[in-house]
């Protein structure tokens, strides 16, 4: 069974995919962040690194989905192979970071490489406001994420408001980050997974 996080910078994807994967002893697929040769220099100069850094998602992501689906085994995924296609791509591309010639390459391999592998079986999607993301933000200290403009977060959360109203993929269980502190409050986390065990159980 392949379970996914989504959410948008900062939402608590990968503390939430550590508790869960905790609690039910699932393997994890966390999203490449420290290891990632481009992030650094693409929150220095977004223009010069946008289409550099989504090929390396898009290529990280579908090697993991693969992975997941031949590993035979019960696996919790951090992020997933769509929010780079359907919010940070062309996101980049509204705001000019990214052009047309290599926004339209980029799509096309998208669309190749996700017909080829198979939706999560269970989609979390962690919903979170503006200054809930600043906060969380912060409270982790990457240098790199310091400079983060609070419109780009502001674009991005509304991006995923409208990829989640339509994704039909498969299951989808919605959390609102600000009304559960699954990290600080163990009662919060217990009712996180008590959701989670309802739509993980209708898998069966």
């Amino acid at each position: 069974m392949h379970i996914a996080i989504a959410g948008n910078i900062g939402s608590g994807k990968t503390t939430l995919t550590t508790l869960l994967a905790n609690h039910y002893g699932w393997d994890t697929h966390y999203e490449e962040v420290d290891d990632n040769p481009y992030l650094a220099d693409f929150y220095e100069d977004m223009q010069r690194w946008a289409f550099n850094l989504q090929i390396y998602f898009l290529n990280s992501r579908f090697s993991q989905v693969n992975k997941i689906r031949k590993s035979g085994k019960t696996v919790i995924q951090d992020r997933t192979i769509y929010e780079d296609a359907y919010i940070f791509a062309p996101n980049l591309y509204d705001m000019g970071l990214m052009s047309k010639r290599d926004f339209d390459n980029y799509a096309s391999l998208f669309e190749l490489m996700s017909s080829l592998v198979q939706a999560p079986d269970l989609m979390i999607y962690l919903r979170a406001s503006v200054p809930k993301l600043v906060e969380q933000i912060q409270s982790r200290g990457r240098d790199y994420e310091s400079g983060i403009r609070l419109d780009y977060l502001k674009r991005l959360n509304e991006r995923y408001e409208a990829w989640v109203e339509e994704y039909d993929k498969g299951k989808l269980l919605v959390i609102n980050v600000d009304e559960y502190n699954f990290i600080k409050n163990k009662s919060d986390l217990s009712t996180i997974i008590d959701k989670v065990d309802t739509h993980v159980n209708g898998l069966f």
